[in-house]
């Protein structure tokens, strides 16, 4: 992959709003690193919320995730369950700006 092709670049060309689930698994592509963990998507929340990235609650149905991508519908159900209780399994709308693309790009499973 290019550096002008990169997974979060793409997406981006696609609209400027994205669900958090899109912009994880996006970022994990890049990262070269799996996005079924729900335990790593809400470390990714977390600390996109400490960084005061500016994120707007989403209710992501699992017919906007694609029904068809069975792991990824799988994955916004696990959310689901938690998202009342824990604002970081909660799905969100993302703008990606360069702003917000650098952040997400700096995020690290090990921090």
């Amino acid at each position: 992959m290019s550096q002008t092709d990169l997974a979060l670049d793409v997406i981006r060309k696609k609209v400027f709003f994205h669900n958090s689930v899109d912009v994880w698994i996006s970022a994990c592509e890049e990262k070269n690193i799996d996005w079924n963990s729900i335990d790593n998507y809400k470390k990714f929340i977390e600390y996109l919320l400490k960084n005061n990235l500016q994120l707007k609650a989403f209710n992501l149905c699992a017919h906007e995730a694609g029904a068809t991508e069975e792991a990824k519908t799988k994955f916004t159900e696990l959310l689901a369950e938690e998202k009342d209780t824990n604002p970081n399994a909660a799905t969100y709308t993302i703008k990606l700006n360069d702003k917000s693309i650098d952040l997400i790009r700096k995020f690290s499973l090990s921090e």
